[in-house]
C-alpha cells in the first residue's frame, strides 16, 4: 500500500481512480482515531458549553470519517465483491463502536444537554436550534440520559 492513503487526503471529488480496497481498513481507522480527538477536544474543553464550541463543533467532528464511510458503503452497494465485503464485515463493528461511544459519553451529553437546556435564552437561527434540538435527541433516544 502506498505511504499515503487517497482517502486520508483533501478533496472534493472522491479520487476513485487512486483509491484501492487496502486503503479502506486503515483509513477507517485513522479516521476513527482523528474523530475521537475531536470529540476528546470538545469534552475537555473547560469554557461553559455553547452553541459553537459543542454543538457546530460536533456537527463538524468526524467529517473525514463521514466522507470514507460515504464512498465505501457506495461501493459496497454499487461495485460490491468478496473483499469489499469482507471489510465491510471488519469495519462495521468498528464503526458502531465509535458511533455508540459517542452518544453514550456522559461528558458530551452534558455539554448538549446544558446548550439545549438553555435553548429559550440563547439567540440561535431556525437551523441552529433544528440542529441544536436533533443532537439533544439523537443522545435521548440513544440511552444518553
Amino acid at each position: 500500500m502506498p505511504k499515503k492513503n487517497p482517502l486520508l487526503q483533501p478533496f472534493d471529488t472522491a479520487p476513485f481512480s487512486k483509491i484501492k480496497n487496502s486503503h479502506f481498513k486503515p483509513g477507517f481507522e485513522q479516521a476513527i482515531r482523528d474523530a475521537r480527538k475531536e470529540i476528546d477536544a470538545i469534552t475537555a474543553n473547560p469554557d461553559a458549553p455553547t452553541f459553537e464550541n459543542t454543538i457546530e463543533t460536533l456537527e463538524f467532528a468526524g467529517q473525514q470519517l463521514d466522507r470514507i464511510s460515504s464512498i465505501f458503503f457506495n461501493l459496497n452497494s454499487a461495485e460490491t465483491n468478496d473483499e469489499i465485503q469482507a471489510i465491510a464485515q471488519e469495519v462495521s463493528p468498528l464503526l458502531s463502536e465509535f458511533g455508540n461511544d459517542i452518544t453514550l459519553n456522559e461528558a458530551l451529553f452534558k455539554k448538549v444537554k446544558t446548550v439545549y437546556d438553555n435553548l429559550v435564552e440563547i439567540d440561535l437561527s431556525t437551523e441552529e436550534t433544528t440542529l441544536l434540538v436533533k443532537k439533544y435527541k439523537s443522545f435521548s433516544r440513544n440511552g444518553a440520559n
